[in-house]
């Protein structure tokens, strides 16, 4: 057993530590690979009584919007056959249940499928989703038909790179162990040929962040709307300039705490590179729209109206009601912080709700 670890020789802790006794300090984008795939494994986390809330949790509102959006961009191509409802981890299923609905409201019934690897959160879907298929990868995703897909708060989770100045030059960020302690060193070798486009003159000490997994992905998924049709919606907190310094966080019951505590205890993630993610689209003859902020995006949608609709069907829950519609769209909650953004093929109308995205 690894000096100072849990014992338990499943946990991230354990797994970790035995990697580096064995191999060395390992990449901080294999230690947040490990940490979270232990962390989905092994519970729901959603919910005030989990540690952290997501919108769809928040209120049936923000399902619904992205329901009408789907619908509208599948009414306007020509309602095509075939269609598909991707979700990239999805949770307990409770923003498909919300969309899927409004979508039929529309005759919009596409088959549902899920990117999901947690048995845990499974098992919640398939209560809500008994007819969805789910996948490990999106290899196995249908070819026959356009594909609907939605990724909200996925592409943070996904493991991230850290790359740091020093006086010999750029190095990887590397977690090592400090007795029972996990702390970040730079790597012995230097790294400038994976910092593409780099200009020199940081600072030591300066951190840059790549996360070449997202763009494996958002490259994969492009090529597949390029050949199908279709649409990816990505909704999430990240910046749309290139940056320094690091976003790593972690959270555990609704509380920040340090990313190198017990691992596998509580949610990473990292700020999402919107123009990154972008330009890959652009590489396969996608059209992007955005980033645009959500609290912007939701309210030229209707989420105004819609909330105004459930307030008067259900007046005693007026308070409740108000209180997610703020939470959603209000500057100082989620409505600047996270951000979304579409992706559509040529051929595809232009979506709604970016007339105030940004370039």
């Amino acid at each position: 057993m690894p000096e100072g670890i849990t014992a338990d020789p499943t946990s991230a802790a354990h797994i970790i530590a035995d990697r580096i006794d064995r191999e060395g300090p390992i990449p901080l984008g294999d230690y947040m690979a490990i940490a979270n795939d232990c962390y989905y494994a092994s519970k729901d986390p959603f919910g005030e009584d989990g540690d952290f809330v997501t919108a769809p949790e928040i209120s049936q509102m923000f399902g619904e919007i992205i329901g009408i959006w789907l619908a509208d961009l599948w009414l306007r191509k020509g309602s095509p056959e075939n269609c598909h409802y991707v979700e990239l981890g999805p949770g307990r299923g409770t923003l498909a249940k919300d969309a899927l609905r409004t979508m039929a409201r529309f005759d919009c019934t596409p088959t549902v499928h899920f990117l999901e690897s947690s048995p845990v959160l499974k098992a919640k879907q398939a209560q809500l989703h008994p007819d969805a298929k789910w996948h490990r990868d999106i290899a196995s995703l249908p070819e026959d038909g356009p594909l609907m897909i939605v990724a909200n708060e996925f592409f943070d989770a996904l493991p991230i790179e850290q790359f740091v100045a020093t006086s010999g030059g750029w190095r990887r960020q590397m977690i090592a162990r400090d007795r029972s302690k996990f702390v970040t060193i730079p790597s012995d070798e230097a790294v400038e040929t994976q910092i593409s486009g780099t200009m020199s003159g940081f600072p030591e000490g300066t951190i840059l962040e790549r996360s070449p997994v997202s763009v494996e992905l958002a490259g994969n998924l492009a090529n597949r709307l390029a050949k199908q049709g279709g649409t990816l919606l990505l909704i999430d907190y990240g910046y749309t300039r290139p940056g320094t310094g690091s976003t790593l966080q972690a959270i555990k019951e609704h509380m920040p705490i340090s990313p190198f505590d017990s691992p596998g205890t509580s949610d990473l993630t990292a700020h999402v590179d919107f123009h990154t993610l972008a330009n890959t689209a652009r590489t396969r003859l996608l059209a992007v729209h955005g980033p645009a902020e959500q609290g912007q995006w939701l309210k030229s949608l209707g989420i105004d109206q819609r909330a105004d609709a459930l307030i008067a069907a259900s007046p005693k829950q007026a308070d409740n009601i108000r209180a997610a519609h703020l939470r959603l769209t209000h500057a100082d909650e989620m409505g600047c912080l996270f951000r979304v953004m579409a992706a559509t093929p040529i051929g595809w109308p232009d979506p709604e709700g970016f007339s105030y995205g940004e370039d």
